[in-house]
């Protein structure tokens, strides 16, 4: 029986999992679950420990992990988030994060134009390279002269396997954002990744934009993206405008993926939101649409499809939390997917 790895971690991670979980049991899968409900900040805070060796070859040697959110006001080093979330991402090499975007309703889109709320596309960020891999430095820190580095930093290995992933899910077109114009050096290595690339698939439509021309058409006109490759601190900030536009960061689910290997992390994107722990409120789609995420990797399209029928048909229901328009508890809107699911 294969083994998912959970990892419910911080803030309202251990809200929401716990959706996800039941929803997986009405599945009725043979999949077992390994939860490591330890690995959050209170130890860190009492230990010191992020992620043990152990812990670390119990999540590499299952199929996949499901993971909540890490973070907590109470701790001020960006150890403990290295430790956990970034070891996983680094030392598994999820080297894709894949962030779909679709409108689940259009009550539940910003976006005024009606014509311009069918948002269905995916963000694909690179994500073990660029500003994030911790490159740099401080020098005269603390004075008036102080010096702050970080460096970004991509390889050919790293953006041309990216790219070729882009591809391989585009359905309609891949557009290759970047930033070559101003980054002369990283710039000219997406580029020559991309030439290469297109040169290979001759048969998809592609485009090229700026990240700042992204960003703007991606809240004035989504309908136009498919699939968006990216760099990764590039990817970070238009994948959450993608789901904003399309609903709401509390619904964005997300995967972090090792092609080679087949090894993926899932969580929803939401973060840690330490303000409304414990309140009963917190969106529980996201996890559970993560979870669906994990399902069509492992093989079961169908339950997956079932799953984000659930979600979607509980959003158009209005049976869902408050930042989508409902009026139900974190628990109230796991139950309303379940009872769904046909």
């Amino acid at each position: 029986m294969s083994v998912i790895t959970v990892i419910p971690g911080d803030g309202i991670g251990p809200e929401v999992v716990p959706e996800a979980l039941e929803t997986l049991a009405v599945l009725g899968l043979p999949l077992a679950v390994d939860v490591l409900d330890h690995v959050n900040a209170d130890r860190f805070l009492r230990t010191g420990e992020t992620l043990t060796d152990e812990e670390f070859a119990r999540v590499r040697d299952s199929s996949g992990v499901l993971f909540g959110a890490v973070g907590d006001p109470r701790v001020r080093s960006g150890e403990y988030a290295r430790g956990v979330l970034l070891r996983l991402r680094l030392e598994l090499d999820l080297y894709v994060n894949h962030r779909p975007a679709r409108l689940l309703h259009e009550r539940v889109s910003p976006l005024r134009r009606a014509g311009s709320r069918e948002i269905d596309c995916v963000i694909v960020r690179e994500n073990t390279e660029g500003l994030y891999t911790g490159i740099g430095g401080r020098l005269r820190v603390g004075t008036p002269d102080e010096i702050a580095m970080d460096t970004d930093t991509s390889t050919y290995l790293g953006v041309s396997r990216v790219i070729d992933y882009a591809f391989g899910i585009a359905r309609r077109g891949v557009c290759m954002v970047d930033k070559s114009n101003a980054v002369r050096f990283g710039g000219a290595l997406w580029q020559r990744c991309w030439t290469e690339a297109v040169a290979q698939h001759p048969d998809v439509p592609v485009s090229h934009l700026y990240v700042d021309a992204a960003a703007m058409k991606l809240v004035s006109d989504p309908t136009q993206f498919d699939v968006i490759v990216t760099n990764n601190s590039y990817g970070d900030i238009l994948s959450d405008i993608a789901a904003e536009v399309a609903g709401g960061i509390g619904c964005a689910a997300s995967a972090n993926l090792n092609l080679a290997t087949g090894f993926g992390l899932y969580e929803p994107v939401h973060g840690s939101a330490p303000d409304i722990v414990g309140r009963g409120i917190a969106n529980p789609f996201g996890a559970i649409s993560s979870l669906a995420l994990l399902l069509a990797r492992l093989g079961y399209q169908a339950e997956a499809d079932a799953v984000d029928k659930a979600v979607a048909a509980a959003v158009a229901a209005e049976r869902c939390t408050a930042d989508m328009g409902g009026t139900l508890t974190t628990r109230q809107a796991g139950a309303a997917v379940r009872a769904l699911i046909g």
